[in-house]
């Protein structure tokens, strides 16, 4: 009895359900012996139609157990996690080479003036243009296979890369490597930052050596120097083509219009046509001079003596040949044909006019044409483009690739990240089952 007590005490579900045995238990001797009233519930509080009886009591629930989905579970944790994890962390560790990392930085200046853009205070910047299109060439340049080829012909790339291939082969060249495999494997050990905005380029070359991430950042810097120098004598050779085209374009339009002045000359047998029309023009001043003075004295004339006078018959006959002259004058220009030439002066003068503004034009762009082909030649002469260093190749006196612990953590979340979904995976596929 006392052992029971105890257990009773120490497990509460047993000693909630110990009454509603008792209560069993007593019923059921007290209807054996036949003595005693019946204790029952309340009234109500009884199974339905009246009748008692004791309540329902829910089972234990049993302690957990790991089951075989469980084992499942945590052993593919191991296998797709630890042991994957351990495996990087280890070759991480005790495989990966130390490499150094040797920095430089660089521009391309020019030396003609500024554009509209980067006056109006960085506008390019907030477009999303870029303000030195030079670097984004040598930007190109810097990450294709032409410096791959360049640099490999002077440091022998393929072979300084492949020499760690069988300690190291996560971050070392294979020894047959081609050219496109070589290019490949310079986007590794060569990491080029641009900035549009600025144009400024920064480059980190990785080796397993410091000197020769500096020798390979060297190279880099020369050979974009070598490139820079080919646009500059690209630009000047197009300068100085296109000046001189212009300029012979324009000294043959003179040469064709002055061609054309002379053949009028010659045509007309007229030196100057303005000249000879201002000649003409002259002789209608002076008639219309004398027909003022003419028409003045007979004014006078005619105030101071009398109309029968034969000096005033005479003034008039003077006037009306005058102006009988003016007025043959004033035909004569507009509607007599020139001598030898079958046309009048009114059309003389417009042909005359049209060749005059031909030449002129022709004068004008020949003149422009041969200060452009003067300023390119002297452009030429110096330099616009030049390759700016601002950072020199650095030595590096510590490595700092690879970097063990990012690349630890990063193949840690992508193998939980894994491992969880298929988990989610398999249980959703067993739910669904």
């Amino acid at each position: 009895m006392d052992k029971k007590l105890e257990n009773n005490n120490n497990n509460p579900r047993a000693a909630e359900a110990q009454p509603v045995q008792a209560e069993a238990g007593g019923t059921e001797g007290s209807n054996a012996a036949g003595a005693g009233p019946k204790a029952g519930p309340p009234p109500g509080k009884g199974r339905p139609g009246g009748k008692n009886g004791p309540p329902k009591v829910r089972p234990v629930a049993t302690p957990v157990r790991m089951r075989r989905r469980h084992w499942g579970v945590l052993l593919s944790f191991v296998l797709f996690v630890l042991a994957p994890l351990g495996a990087v962390t280890g070759y991480m560790y005790w495989v990966a080479e130390d490499q150094y990392a040797s920095t430089t930085g660089f521009t391309v200046r020019q030396e003609e003036g500024a554009s509209a853009t980067e006056l109006m205070g960085g506008l390019a910047a907030l477009t999303g243009t870029s303000s030195s299109p030079d670097g984004d060439v040598l930007y190109e340049f810097i990450r294709s296979q032409q410096i791959v080829r360049r640099i490999d012909e002077q440091l022998d790339l393929r072979t300084y890369y492949a020499t760690r291939w069988g300690s190291d082969p996560a971050f070392a060249l294979w020894p047959d490597a081609t050219i496109e495999d070589l290019h490949w494997f310079w986007e590794r050990a060569v990491r080029v930052s641009y900035d549009q905005a600025s144009g400024l380029t920064e480059l980190e070359v990785l080796a397993f050596d410091p000197e020769m991430a500096q020798r390979v950042a060297q190279a880099v810097v020369d050979a974009s120097q070598i490139m820079v120098n080919e646009l500059n004598a690209g630009a000047r050779q197009d300068a100085i083509r296109y000046a001189a085209a212009d300029l012979e374009d324009a000294l043959a339009r003179l040469l064709r219009a002055r061609q054309e002045m002379t053949s009028f000359r010659t045509r007309t047998q007229i030196v100057d046509l303005e000249a000879d029309l201002q000649a003409r023009m002259g002789v209608m001043g002076n008639l219309q001079q004398t027909l003022a003075q003419e028409l003045i004295a007979f004014d006078e004339l005619q105030q101071s003596t009398r109309s029968t006078d034969p000096r005033l018959t005479q003034a008039q006959r003077r006037i009306e040949v005058i102006r009988s002259r003016i007025a043959e004058e004033r035909a004569g220009i507009a509607a007599t044909e020139v001598l030898g030439t079958g046309e009048d002066y009114p059309t003389l003068m417009a042909e005359f006019e049209g060749l005059l503004v031909q030449r002129e034009f022709a004068e004008s762009s020949y003149r422009a044409a041969l200060t452009a082909y003067d300023a390119a030649q002297t452009n030429a002469v110096r330099q616009s483009r030049y390759l700016a260093t601002y950072i020199p190749p650095t030595l590096a006196e510590s490595p700092q690739y690879p970097r063990r612990n990012m690349i630890i953590g990063t193949a840690f979340l992508l193998l939980i990240l894994g491992w969880g979904i298929l988990v989610l995976v398999y249980y959703s596929i067993r739910d669904r089952g």
